[in-house]
């Protein structure tokens, strides 16, 4: 399922166990992913031999998801990612309510968010990204910084009115040029300002988003681990020619 480092892979059931308690514990948001659709739950309860999750929100995926042979789980806390696969979920009955069971996941990945690497964006070109807001109003702005798990980005001029953290964005149009164009749900994590002083001395606040890409596959992972690179390589190299 995933493209990661082996060093993030938990084997032992310790520790398995140790990362779905603490996801339990924190009431962690977990999304459930198979062939056919996805909802979001969260873990009931967790002991050594029995994972238990909440019924979704729709009656028609919750019927779905017990059909699935391969089902994807992925959570994201503020200091980690957490991914594994279960074969099947049973339908059973929790304190007199619907839930779903299965064993605890023979492995899990967790990918402390330290592992995501950031770099900045290059000054020329901008890449710019485009979106709308919830009226349908056309909001752009441009990459500042990018990692596997989301990115900063700067406007120029005033911040759209009503714009708040935890919007939602769907189909944000990033254009990498010479990548060419991604499309990615973000959730806007927070607002802020970037401030630098510029070479006559004046300092310049521009407004900063930073934003988390929701439902990445790991098809696009693997091409933002590219661009990531190649853009960490030229950044090395214009150092060095200034060195």
């Amino acid at each position: 399922m995933s493209n990661y480092n082996e060093q993030f892979l938990k084997q032992s059931p310790l520790a398995v166990l140790g990362v779905l308690r603490d996801l339990h514990k924190n009431q962690v948001p977990v999304r459930l992913t198979w062939g056919s659709g996805q909802f979001i739950s969260n873990i009931l309860a967790v002991s050594s031999t029995e994972l238990v999750m909440d019924f979704g929100s729709q009656p028609q995926e919750n019927l779905a998801v017990q059909k699935a042979s391969s089902i994807q789980f992925t959570a994201e806390t503020q200091g980690a990612k957490v991914e594994f696969t279960l074969p099947k979920l049973q339908a059973v009955n929790y304190l007199n309510l619907p839930a779903f069971s299965s064993p605890l996941p023979a492995t899990l990945w967790f990918v402390q968010r330290r592992e995501y690497f950031r770099i900045n964006a290059p000054l020329h070109p901008f890449y710019f990204c485009h979106t709308k807001l919830p009226d349908g109003t056309a909001f752009d702005f441009r990459l500042c910084d990018l990692s596997l798990g989301g990115m900063g980005a700067l406007v120029d001029g005033p911040l759209p009115d009503g714009l708040s953290a935890g919007m939602r964005f769907s189909q944000v149009e990033i254009d990498l040029a010479e990548w060419g164009k991604f499309y990615f749900d973000m959730q806007l994590v927070m607002l802020s300002e970037r401030v630098v002083v510029d070479s006559k001395n004046q300092t310049i606040s521009t407004p900063r988003l930073s934003l988390r890409f929701l439902n990445v596959n790991p098809a696009v992972e693997r091409a933002l681990q590219k661009i990531i690179f190649s853009l960490e390589r030229s950044a090395r190299q214009k150092a060095d020619r200034v060195k």
